[in-house]
């Protein structure tokens, strides 16, 4: 054997022998690892919103909470630094069963909790029934879908507002085709932005602008359900209902739990479709709980009772949220 083969065979097994060391033989040291540099660059693109954040949601909402906790009433509200603090006053007051601000607190809650089951049910069943609808093929399809997206494309001001015209009492559309042309109230022309009618028009507004949403929501879920399944499920004899029932519901029930969530969040805080059909006074037929807020801060310039009632509601739908995230909604939902 040639001194050059003996020669690589001792460096092969010496470079072995490094690399694996026997026990209680030398080990030899670990490559130092290369030093990570921290690159502050995602921190910068992030900073501007972030600020923003902190300047338009958590800064209002931290100053809200600590205009609950004192006196400010338009006495003192040019020097409201130095407004007095008193501590659960507010709460106690807004609470108050017995008092003229709890009953109608009180009653504005409950008022708004069947609003918004009713305006969410309604918004539901029938994104429901236009995206089961629109699932199928069939000409004119597209069409039918840019349609039914227009209230949800329509600036929120623009549709209420072409609502209040309808809903006018002496020319509107709504009494037109009510009154003169299927005559159901006789010559009797009812007011629906005054008294018991108004709610039903305020749900029928906010009905009308957020079911394309659930439509939009509910079309998007259906096209992760495979046709296979249906056509299986029709082979076998199933009807529409019961395809419906049984293939459907359950292969959206993860976007179900979440729209609901979001759709009640924004019905049950809903400001501007009141207040643009009523103005800054709603009908007490017709008083959410926003609204009322509204009317406390700045109709009565009592803006630490006002705090005190907006805290109640963000304590109310945090337990809510969380509830019913814990709950109720399906388990990966709220991971998807």
């Amino acid at each position: 054997m040639s001194h050059s083969t003996l020669d690589s065979g001792k460096t092969a097994a010496g470079s072995t022998n490094a690399a694996n060391p026997e026990p209680g033989g030398p080990a030899t040291a670990a490559p130092a690892p290369r030093k990570r540099r921290r690159s502050f660059l995602p921190y910068g693109l992030i900073a501007p919103a972030a600020l923003l954040e902190l300047l338009i949601h958590i800064g209002p909402m931290l100053l809200g909470v600590w205009i609950a906790f004192i006196s400010l009433t338009q006495l003192n509200l040019t020097n409201w630094l130095n407004a007095p603090f008193v501590g659960l006053q507010n709460f106690i007051n807004g609470l108050n069963p017995e008092s003229t601000i709890g009953q109608a607190f009180f009653s504005t809650v409950g008022r708004t909790l069947g609003y918004t089951i009713l305006v969410v049910g309604f918004s539901w069943v029938l994104g429901m029934a236009g995206a089961v609808f629109l699932s199928s093929n069939f000409k004119g399809r597209a069409i039918l879908r840019t349609f039914f997206l227009v209230p949800y494309a329509l600036p929120a001001y623009v549709g209420t507002i072409a609502w209040a015209f309808m809903f006018n009492q002496r020319d509107g559309a709504v009494n037109q085709i009510l009154v003169d042309t299927l005559h159901l109230f006789g010559d009797e022309r009812p007011f629906w932005l005054l008294g018991e009618n108004s709610f039903g028009a305020m749900v029928i507004v906010n009905v009308w602008q957020l079911w394309p949403f659930a439509f939009l929501m509910l079309m998007a879920a259906l096209q992760n359900v495979p046709n296979d399944v249906y056509e299986a499920a029709a082979i076998d004899g199933a009807t529409l209902w019961q395809q419906f029932r049984t293939i459907t519901l359950p292969m959206v029930r993860p976007a179900n739990g979440v729209l609901l969530m979001v759709m009640s969040l924004w019905t049950f805080n809903q400001f501007n479709i009141p207040f643009v059909l009523f103005g800054a006074t709603s009908p007490k037929e017709a008083t959410l709980i926003s609204p009322l807020i509204y009317q406390n801060s700045f109709g009565s310039w009592n803006f630490g009772l006002g705090g005190a009632m907006s805290v109640l509601l963000l304590i109310a739908l945090f337990i809510a949220s969380v509830f019913y995230i814990r709950m109720v909604l399906p388990k990966g939902a709220d991971n998807d």
